[in-house]
């Protein structure tokens, strides 16, 4: 499952960092004269209801579902990270704050906080990476803080306490690394509803904004045609299946690969 997963994240990643260069097209080029044209050799999978070449679309909305991947799950990695490693180390009244604002975060659902988030501040490419980081981060804080209590009573740990070390060099030394594991396979899952939640603000219209092209936009121009021209939403939702597919296969192997029961 790691390997079949890591193969698809990687061919995915190689095909939209060489995208343009798979394609003569111009994504925002028009040909209204053959518009919602099916797949044919020129144009392998066709042309949407505007005239413009769906696979190089399809190729540079790959890229924008890796930018918001990487750049939501870097920030919210980070930020839970440190805000679960405070929690769970020092205790007391900063993890009873830190666990408020976790517990009252993830009492509305995710994708609908993400929604009003946007609908707030405006539909734009920044305003979705913001509005998925601070639903994001939570469910990194939780896990470190429990990875946390945990490391925080080792026998190492305790013994470096003891000869003075400073609580930074603690936390960041012998502490925090004994997450790191739980935080990848968190992140690779994270990867995956990274790139549902942007392609679900896009096809809202919460999202990119045309002419840009995304997967999410994508689909949403494609459902007026899904009995004349299917293939206007049948390829950017396999974009969005395989590459979610792909990330769920790496992070269930990771965690199989990670887990002392299994060993």
């Amino acid at each position: 499952m790691l390997r079949v997963g890591a193969a698809i994240v990687l061919l995915a990643a190689l095909v939209a960092l060489v995208g343009p260069a798979l394609t003569p097209f111009d994504p925002a080029a028009q040909d209204l004269a053959l518009r919602l044209t099916g797949p044919s050799r020129l144009h392998p999978f066709g042309l949407d209801e505007l005239g413009r070449d769906i696979l190089a679309r399809a190729l540079a909305g790959a890229r924008i579902s890796f930018l918001v991947g990487l750049t939501v799950v870097s920030v919210s990695a980070a930020v839970g990270t440190l805000l679960g490693a405070i929690a769970g180390y020092f205790g007391g009244l900063v993890d009873d704050v830190i666990s408020r604002v976790i517990d009252t975060l993830l009492a509305f659902p995710g994708l609908l906080l993400a929604i009003a988030l946007v609908a707030v501040l405006g539909p734009s490419l920044a305003n979705v990476l913001f509005a998925l980081t601070i639903i994001g981060w939570v469910g990194y804080a939780r896990l470190v803080r429990g990875q946390v209590l945990r490391a925080r009573e080792f026998e190492y740990v305790q013994a470096a306490r003891a000869l003075g070390a400073r609580t930074p060099r603690v936390l960041l030394q012998h502490v925090v690394p004994a997450a790191i594991p739980a935080v990848v396979v968190q992140a690779t899952l994270g990867m995956a509803g990274a790139i549902i939640g942007e392609a679900a603000l896009s096809f809202l219209g919460l999202g990119v904004q045309p002419p840009t092209p995304s997967w999410g936009t994508m689909l949403n121009g494609g459902r007026a045609h899904l009995l004349d021209a299917p293939h206007l939403t049948v390829f950017p939702g396999l974009g969005i299946a395989l590459l979610v597919l792909g990330f769920n296969f790496v992070g269930d192997g990771l965690r199989d690969l990670t887990d002392p029961k299994r060993h």
